[in-house]
């Protein structure tokens, strides 16, 4: 019998998903870094992403990338999460590419590749606004690619990139990308050679290109959210991109079963405090309704506003760590326990239900395989 909750992975569906975004950033003369770390780094995900043709296999988890290399992927290892120092050793023989920001890492990641007896491409990261990683002022950024250039030699300057969208909620601008083409070029004329990489950063960087506004220098993008989200993306749902539309939003989904069915009120008796979480939480009077029971909680997917029930006139109403809450009242169909409620999903509840030990992983369709 098949164990519940589950997250069921739709391997056709995730591949044409990773061709189409390939092919949009081909067009562009772009290459992809598939990120796969929303699915906490399952091998065949990464098998997926490379023959569709993505360049790179990136996660910001050192174990993830070990993975994918003992499956069999071929192409190279990026580390897109700045290391710490305490891993340099081990990053150096799992990973050919990483993102850096510090010089003292820098440093140090230097002598753990000649310690390995190879060479270690790095990625320089420029902070144009997001306030995440990288290098706030250019003068800095051009004077630690030139030292990196000319006496890190267990190191290869492959290029500069830059992150937005996901701590300021900077919109990665036609503006931006002509901003981070022009620090490029100030690398490029320190150092007296063409950079191999201009990274743009990740799903969110495909605006401006579905609206022809990305300067050809910008050769990369580094992308899991399009490929694995679909039309369900942040993205599509803030900027409500029609381009997005095509991807299928239901290649990763879960699978919940009812363990109870019952009226009840729809606000709590009794005097008030906080809930699971520790927060006080408020509750909408719509009288006495019928409700299922759902065995997966917060605990499992984070926030109930990531969970999209695929049960028409059912509403997701609450949850507890183990527990989930579904006003059924309006649904035509009958709900009984034992009945199986599916969930499309947000990347965020993705990216926990793929670690959470407690939820089942089934995959179908064939793995790698080219369309």
């Amino acid at each position: 019998m098949k164990k519940r909750p589950a997250l069921n992975i739709d391997h056709e569906k995730l591949r044409e998903n990773m061709k189409t975004v390939v092919s949009w950033c081909s067009e562009a003369g772009i290459d992809v870094a598939g990120v796969f770390k929303v699915t906490s780094g399952l091998a065949s995900a990464a098998l997926d992403y490379e023959a569709c043709g993505a360049k790179w296999i990136a996660s910001s988890r050192l174990e993830q990338l070990a993975r994918a290399k003992e499956a069999g992927v071929g192409i190279p290892m990026m580390m897109i999460r700045v290391p710490m120092i305490s891993e340099l050793d081990d990053m150096v023989k799992v990973c050919e590419y990483s993102l850096q920001s510090e010089f003292s890492t820098l440093k140090a990641l230097d002598e753990a590749a000649i310690r390995a007896g190879k060479i270690h491409n790095v990625i320089l990261m420029a902070d144009l606004g997001d306030l995440r990683e990288g290098f706030w002022d250019l003068d800095e950024l051009v004077d630690v690619a030139k030292y990196t250039e000319e006496v890190l030699t267990g190191l290869n300057l492959a290029g500069i990139g830059t992150n937005l969208g996901c701590y300021g909620s900077v919109i990665p601008t036609g503006k931006k990308m002509q901003q981070l083409a022009e620090y490029a070029e100030a690398v490029e004329a320190a150092i007296g050679r063409p950079l191999e990489i201009v990274s743009g950063g990740a799903t969110s960087s495909l605006m401006p290109v579905f609206d022809g506004k990305m300067p050809s220098k910008i050769n990369m993008l580094r992308i899991g959210g399009a490929a694995f989200v679909g039309a369900l993306e942040e993205t599509c749902r803030i900027y409500g991109r029609r381009e997005l539309k095509v991807l299928h939003d239901d290649a990763i989904t879960l699978e919940a079963e009812v363990i109870e069915v019952r009226t009840k009120p729809t606000h709590p008796v009794g005097e008030l405090g906080v809930n699971a979480f520790g927060k006080k939480a408020k509750y909408r009077d719509r009288g006495d309704r019928r409700r299922a029971l759902l065995a997966v909680g917060g605990a499992d997917f984070g926030e109930i506003d990531d969970l999209l029930p695929q049960l028409p006139g059912s509403e997701v109403i609450g949850c507890s760590g183990d527990h989930t809450i579904l006003d059924i009242e309006d649904c035509e169909r009958i709900i009984k326990v034992g009945d199986v409620i599916r969930f499309k999903l947000h990347y965020s509840a993705i990216l926990r239900l793929s670690s959470s030990e407690n939820v089942a992983k089934y995959e179908t369709g064939e793995i790698g395989c080219l369309l």
